[in-house]
């Protein structure tokens, strides 16, 4: 039986919600320091670190991988509290802007050197908020209060500092401190959120929900009050399109953030315009405009998706009637069972044998036919062997548990079919 999508996406939304408490309240501070990107940079600071533990062999999850990443982010915190001047000619945003490339230049230097490098990019982007175990979300919650509680504490100098910088110098108060202070503390949010959301869902939490609330209201509470709701719809909503359309959930989940974003934008354009009717007219033409351009676009990839097919295929004929080759075909399910070349020898840990090597040479179907083999063999301590090759290969726990029924791990399995569809 197919698992249901509370089984696979509840701890996704949990950890959702856990996102959007600390981060919607951060980022009202930011929009209003005007450090809009400090989220982006800081978290490519963050991945930069666990980009270098990956290169000295630490799988990104470890806990040696988030120590780096948690160092270097308060590198990055130091950097940008000392950036802020009283008077400056050079405004903060353009340092953020630049060490936020660097970071990016530097990642890519490293990466470079490193196994399956392409791969962690697209990780450290994308995240892999999908496959967040209970334990994981529960440490988020527990450090996320935690800096929640401090800034309640310390809430009127934080505050004042974030929307009236020059009566705290007023009072004599060592702003640069405190700006460290608060971005140690950002950045202890973005270490743990980026190693699970990625760098994209992290900024759309911190930066859609404050924009949102402050086209609403100017009072504090009801922007915190409103972000959280507007996060956990969203959350919901963007959940479910990935769910049901199988697709990337933290990509999902930001474009639906953008397109929520927008749709409150228009909504309140109309509202708002002294000619309603006027606005209306404006908007529809838009529309009009908007949706003729994207049919176009669609119209015109779909001939040359249909040209490419078909030289495509015009090759592959011509391939096998003069090369004497069979033209390639789309790997086959797991489902299936595991395929003849592998399935020649009766004993499971022989067909073991020979997919381990199909996993050094081609991952993608290597890992397709130890999935098949998962799924077939009765033996405990094999399943065993199996699920830590592809835990060592893929650089995840999908929470497989080799001694556990197959019902129990039905969850398990699907999640590692996609990670492998996906990749």
């Amino acid at each position: 039986m197919q698992p249901g999508i509370l089984d696979i996406m509840l701890p996704a939304f949990v950890e959702c919600l856990v996102l959007v408490g600390i981060h919607s309240y951060l980022g009202i501070h930011v929009i209003r320091r005007k450090v809009i990107f400090v989220d982006l940079s800081l978290a490519q600071i963050a991945a930069l670190g666990t980009t270098v533990a990956f290169l000295f062999g630490l799988p990104p999850q470890s806990t040696g991988a988030y120590w780096f990443s948690l160092s270097f982010t308060i590198l990055g915190a130091a950097i940008f509290s000392l950036s802020r001047f009283r008077s400056e000619k050079i405004p903060q945003e353009a340092i953020i802007g630049l060490v936020y490339a660097l970071a990016a230049a530097v990642a890519i230097l490293v990466v470079d050197k490193a196994p399956q490098g392409a791969e962690h990019i697209k990780e450290i982007m994308t995240g892999s908020i999908l496959w967040v175990q209970w334990p994981t979300i529960l440490q988020a919650a527990i450090i996320y209060a935690l800096v929640g509680l401090f800034h309640f504490i310390f809430r009127k100098r934080f505050i004042l500092i974030s929307n009236n910088p020059e009566a705290a110098y007023a009072r004599g108060w060592n702003v640069r401190f405190w700006d460290f202070l608060f971005y140690v503390t950002f950045g202890i949010v973005i270490t743990h959120s980026v190693s699970t959301a990625g760098v994209l869902l992290v900024f759309v939490f911190l930066v859609v929900p404050g924009i949102a609330t402050l086209m609403l209201t100017d009072k504090l509470w009801l922007q915190l009050v409103l972000g959280w709701v507007l996060g956990t719809l969203v959350s919901v909503i963007g959940l479910w399109i990935s769910y049901q359309a199988d697709l990337p959930s933290g990509p999902t989940v930001v474009t639906t953030y953008g397109a929520v974003l927008l749709l409150l934008s228009l909504v309140l354009y109309v509202i708002r315009a002294s000619n309603r009717k006027r606005a209306f007219l404006h908007l529809l033409i838009g529309s009009v405009i908007v949706g003729g351009l994207i049919l176009g676009f669609v119209a015109a990839g779909n001939h040359f998706h249909k040209t490419a097919n078909a030289d495509t295929h015009r090759s592959e004929i011509i391939d096998s009637e003069f090369s004497g080759r069979t033209p390639s075909f789309d790997l086959p399910d797991s489902s299936s069972g595991v395929p003849e070349d592998c399935q020649q020898f009766i004993d499971e840990f022989q067909q073991w044998d020979c997919i381990r090597l199909w996993i050094i040479q081609e991952p993608r179907k290597g890992l397709t036919l130890a999935v098949a083999l998962l799924e077939q063999t009765e033996i405990p301590y094999l399943r065993e062997e199996i699920y830590s090759v592809i835990v060592e290969v893929t650089g995840r726990d999908f929470g497989y548990r080799p001694f556990a029924s197959d019902e129990e791990n039905q969850a398990a399995l699907w999640q590692l079919k996609q990670w492998i569809a996906s990749h």
